[in-house]
């Protein structure tokens, strides 16, 4: 599962000072806990690099250091990046030391997950979160790190950044287009501090509608097979954005199922889909529906917006999303907007 996108290089000035640790409060009326939102980075915070999934090679993390250099930061490398354990950077216990060290050390301000692939649910609920609980930072990273954004919705309420993580940087930043520059830019932006909105392209199959609340979600498939565990994703008042990348159709179908019988689909405010990269039906075998017909047939009974062929998955065009943050969510006939609300 290592996937290679070509993104681009910003030159933005860094934010001269971080923000303090804010508060999200429930709506009045309502009895959703507060949030909290880590602080935003500033120039020459340090950003830590780790493994808590799959294996990646040192040299495969360098494109990645040299943006983040580039934008201020400093950068500590964990001992996981190049340890290799099968397909995981290192055993269990080497990536749950690294990962514990990184979010417990006061000096790093933010830990960016080297790679998704498998491995972080093995580790998750050895995780000692103790220490960040009283001094949150920015988690990043997407695909399998669904599962920390997943840990922390349910049991701590602490934002957490959903982007593109370091195999996913160019090594020739002067070779993006605009559609890379703007996905690596997100990153910067929403560290930073910035409020961020988004956009998504008109498509036929979207349902009009505007709602607010707070955006949660990631990889269909681990939300999926986190349902009832102790990561399970609280969707219930939520702005819910789901993607996945190489499944069969009938295995999206399955998922959605088991997604709407356990009522995650049945009190959102609304629903984002992301980007679903699918393996072909087999010959003979098809399944007979698109992935539009899967999803509406789920959700048709709810009144909620509904936005397809929004800007985050495995692919190129994957802006960062911040999790745990209010949005504003307008689906109309030319497009949709998604707006963080402060």
């Amino acid at each position: 599962m290592n996937r290679k996108h070509f993104l681009g290089k910003s030159a933005l000035a860094l934010a001269s000072a971080a923000l303090p640790i804010s508060r999200l409060m429930a709506a009045p009326g309502k009895t959703a806990p507060a949030w909290t939102i880590p602080p935003y980075l500033k120039k020459g915070d340090v950003i830590g690099i780790t493994c808590p999934s799959g294996y990646i090679p040192e040299k495969d993390i360098q494109p990645a250091v040299q943006q983040l250099t580039a934008w201020g930061f400093t950068v500590e490398t964990g001992k996981t990046v190049g340890l290799r354990d099968g397909s995981f950077g290192g055993s269990d216990a080497e990536r749950l030391a690294d990962f514990q060290q990184m979010i417990d050390s006061p000096h790093i301000k933010a830990v960016l997950c080297a790679r998704g692939g498998y491995g972080f649910v093995r580790i998750i609920d050895q995780v000692d979160f103790t220490r960040f609980r009283r001094h949150p930072k920015w988690i990043i990273g997407f695909s399998d790190i669904t599962v920390l954004h997943c840990h922390l919705a349910h049991n701590y309420h602490i934002a957490s950044l959903h982007s593109k993580m370091t195999n996913s940087f160019p090594e020739n930043a002067a070779l993006a287009d605009a559609v890379q520059q703007q996905t690596i830019q997100s990153i910067y932006q929403a560290l930073s501090g910035e409020k961020m909105q988004y956009s998504a392209v008109m498509n036929p199959n979207n349902r009009t509608g505007k709602a607010s609340g707070i955006l949660v979600g990631g990889n269909l498939n681990t939300i999926e097979t986190l349902a009832g565990s102790a990561s399970d994703l609280p969707t219930a008042g939520k702005i819910l954005f789901i993607e996945d990348t190489h499944e069969y159709l009938y295995s999206i179908d399955r998922m959605l199922w088991n997604l709407k019988r356990s009522r995650k689909l049945q009190h959102l405010k609304g629903l984002i889909v992301g980007g679903f990269s699918l393996k072909p039906d087999e010959p003979g075998d098809e399944f007979g529906r698109t992935l539009y017909d899967i999803v509406m047939e789920k959700v048709k009974q709810y009144s909620y917006p509904v936005c397809f062929d929004f800007p985050v998955g495995h692919q190129k065009n994957n802006m960062a999303l911040k999790c745990g943050v209010r949005h504003q969510l307008i689906v109309h006939e030319a497009g949709a907007t998604l707006t963080e609300l402060r």
